[in-house]
């Protein structure tokens, strides 16, 4: 393709980016962006210096990006063969994902379902001086639609973070080696599809060399004692009960109420008669006291005697209605102490429903070697953790991720497997980030299969209190068991899973940003409403 001769440098530069991203929405977001630049240096009263500068750039980006197209689009063929590369399983139908692992040797992404893999790409993971830290992590938040705040406002499409403090998985150009600063980029096409597959929670593995769980038994493993599917089933059937008798209890106490409040209306009005009887007799009282003539005090006792009648029949009126209104008072008192009965056993049946719903979300237990602990979370919350008793504790014992994947049929036993991690080199070999050549030169290979006997090794290490056998009976698909030599990272905290990074490896993607209080959820923000200068920084450095 050959760039349009006879335009402004302005135009020149739009299409030349245009070129240069085969990516469709990526290139409209580009030339949308730069035309916005022009218009706002055009209307806004810019002085001719930053004009000339601004176009002096846009010339010297023309002539690059012209080398580039002209040298066949090195990136973009790259993320084409990205997309090219993309596998699914074919045998058998997927599952839902359990485990998605990283191979940062071989630089690809596995999607593993409780028989096996289902999904594989070729990733790009963080650069020399910002790798992506190898260990254990878990997707802590989702979006689709996603602007880095710290690189130019980068584009980041169907973003999976999994640490707060910026590594997350997201759409993006691949060349072939790692690139990114930090993040793990996929093929476009291939992270929208993961993006939809995962749910919040799944656990991330990246790791040295590229492994693959084996499934495994051992006593260990925790079993759970009952099936709190059921229970859950039980208590939403309990909830939904009492929701209803609270309804019909304060549908009740209402037509209780309404029906007292038109029994006093006749007492009212008998009560309100005879007010007006009582001032009546008074006033022909005093008429009386005050006559002179015969016929005067005639009157007045004609009209006192009439006001005296009315009080007696009003008075007669009123203890009929305040008979009748009584037992209605009562019956509309009862009728509300049993709508607030009812309605506080539907707030403890509500609750007792949500926390068996709580204990269907898996259970996540580290158990380090480092601090002689054992840690409990649920839902990206901790809730327990108590010392732990490990034998032989100046030995190490590895890395390992065991998971639950599923109930066997007929029984409510769980099926494990592991994921065992090590640092994919001789022990005396020189720690340096995964470049172009392993990259490259593996990144076809199979996957090489966890050693069990390794695992079961460090799992009969292991003593768990019965405390917190306690605490975790009721364990579900996809909780997860972490024995580890590490100790938690700094990256654990709020609403996160457990994140473990092996100290062994290159960890220039967190290191270079690590949290802070006040940066910890700046991340999920709209994208500014300003474009950065495209010149701060190449394009593909997210």
């Amino acid at each position: 393709m050959r760039l349009r001769s006879g335009s402004d440098p302005d135009h020149l530069l739009i299409e030349a980016l245009s070129l240069g991203f085969r990516r469709r929405h990526v290139r409209d977001k580009v030339a949308g962006i730069l035309r916005c630049k022009v218009k706002r240096m055009t209307f806004r009263g810019v002085n001719l210096t930053c004009m000339r500068r601004w176009l002096r750039a846009v010339r010297l980006a023309v002539a690059g990006l012209a080398a580039l197209i002209a040298a066949g689009n090195h990136a973009a063929a790259r993320s084409g063969w990205g997309e090219r590369s993309v596998e699914a399983i074919e045998l058998r139908a997927a599952r839902h994902p359990i485990m998605v692992i990283i191979s940062l040797r071989n630089q690809r992404i596995t999607v593993y379902d409780a028989e096996g893999w289902i999904l594989r790409a070729p990733v790009s993971s963080g650069q020399k001086g910002r790798e992506t830290p190898a260990g254990i992590y878990s997707v802590i938040q989702k979006v689709e639609h996603h602007y880095s705040n710290l690189y130019d406002d980068a584009y980041m499409p169907h973003m999976q973070r999994i640490t707060w403090s910026g590594i997350a998985l997201h759409g993006g150009v691949l060349p072939g080696r790692p690139a990114s600063h930090g993040c793990v980029r996929m093929p476009f096409d291939f992270a929208a599809r993961l993006f939809d597959a995962t749910t919040m929670g799944i656990r991330v593995i990246v790791a040295p060399k590229d492994i693959a769980p084996v499934e495994l038994t051992h006593p260990a493993l925790l079993q759970p004692n009952s099936d709190p599917g059921a229970l859950a089933d039980a208590r939403s059937a309990e909830a939904q009960e009492f929701a209803r008798n609270a309804v019909q209890a304060r549908n009740a106490a209402q037509t209780a109420v309404r029906e007292a409040m038109r029994a006093m209306v006749p007492m009212r009005t008998a009560q309100n008669l005879k007010l007006r009887a009582e001032a009546q007799f008074a006033a022909a009282e005093a008429t009386l006291g005050s006559a002179i003539s015969a016929e005067a005090k005639q009157q007045a006792e004609r009209a006192k005697a009439q006001a005296l009648a009315k009080m007696a029949e009003m008075q007669v009126q009123w203890d009929d209605a305040q008979a009748d209104l009584q037992p209605k008072l009562d019956a509309a008192t009862s009728a509300r102490e049993a709508a607030a009965a009812a309605e506080t056993a539907r707030a403890a049946a509500a609750e007792a429903a949500r926390q068996a719903a709580r204990e269907l979300e898996p259970i996540s237990v580290l158990i380090s070697r480092k601090t002689q602990r054992l840690y409990i979370r649920q839902a990206f919350k901790p809730f327990f953790d108590s010392p732990i008793i490990i034998k032989d504790p100046d030995r190490p014992i590895g890395t390992h991720v065991f998971t639950a994947i599923e109930r066997s049929s007929g029984n409510t036993n769980l099926r494990w497997s592991v994921v065992s991690l090590d640092s994919g080199r001789p022990p005396t070999a020189i720690v340096e980030p995964y470049g172009r050549t392993r990259a490259t030169s593996v990144g076809n290979a199979e996957p090489i299969p966890t050693d069990p006997d390794s695992a079961r090794a460090a799992l009969d290490r292991i003593v768990i209190p019965q405390e917190a056998m306690d605490r975790i009976a009721g364990i579900v698909p996809r909780s997860s068991l972490i024995v580890t030599d590490e100790t938690m990272s700094s990256e654990t905290g709020k609403s996160t899973d457990f994140v473990v990074l092996l100290s062994g490896e290159p960890q220039g993607g967190i290191k270079n940003r690590r949290r802070t209080a006040a940066s910890a959820f700046r991340y999920a923000r709209p994208r500014l409403p300003y474009w950065r200068s495209p010149f701060g920084s190449t394009f593909f450095s997210w």
